[in-house]
């Protein structure tokens, strides 16, 4: 594996402008290399005790059902070999289907539902897929600029089996109207790699009359390396 193995244009850059709060955050000088084979040597493990009930199963964690589109999300988590990364931690978080996080620093105008906190955890299994059952969430306004709205997303952190496999990234969904217009879908520079954010409708994954499926493969580094989401 090598150590520096990300396409250019497939990370956003650090501060982007159209994304205002990166131009406060994001660092002012060049970043320092550091080569250092712990990153891509040492492996890591996810215990299975971390998966608690329910957390494969968002809809499931409230006392009764949540309200919203049922909708059921699965893929394969590969590296850049396109080989699977097996027994990984994969955590998601996401608002409700109106829009709003399950978080007392979200107060827009938006109802919450008692019945969905948003926040799922899962392994990957040999094959390196995952699968979680949850709503689709909704767009929501992020007073970014004006008539600022973020396209439907859920967020996905991975870990991968060694260090530089970590990503932090965002899931949307297809045909989202919004996409021109938000500068954090737009901060990726490769039009091809934007494209990867995109999940695929799945009638294979669909279950019956109860949930729409939706297939979303994770590449952790290499030419086809899945964007991360800042």
């Amino acid at each position: 594996m090598q150590f520096d193995a990300i396409e250019p244009g497939v990370y956003p850059e650090l501060i982007y402008p159209p994304y205002k709060s990166t131009a406060k955050r994001g660092p002012t000088q060049a970043p320092l290399r550091v080569r250092d084979e712990t990153a891509t040597g040492t492996n890591l493990f996810a215990s299975p005790k971390l998966i608690l009930p329910h957390d494969m199963d968002l809809t499931k964690q409230g006392k009764g059902e949540p309200l919203g589109e049922k909708i059921v999300v699965t893929g394969r988590v590969l590296d850049e070999d396109g080989k699977p990364v097996r027994n990984s931690l994969l955590e998601v978080w996401q608002c409700n289907a109106a829009g709003r996080y399950f978080h007392k620093k979200d107060q827009h105008d938006a109802p919450l539902d008692p019945n969905f906190t948003g926040f799922g955890k899962m392994l990957t299994d040999d094959d390196g897929r995952y699968r979680f059952v949850s709503i689709k969430p909704g767009p929501y306004p992020w007073g970014n600029h004006h008539k600022a709205w973020r396209p439907a997303h859920i967020h996905f952190s991975l870990f991968g089996n060694v260090y530089a496999q970590r990503l932090v990234t965002q899931m949307y969904f297809p045909n989202d109207p919004l996409f021109a217009y938000d500068p954090i879908f737009q901060s990726i520079p490769d039009e091809a790699a934007r494209q990867r954010l995109i999940s695929r409708f799945s009638l294979e994954e669909t279950v019956d009359d109860k949930m729409l499926g939706y297939e979303f493969d994770i590449v952790l580094r290499g030419r086809n390396a899945t964007p991360m989401g800042i």
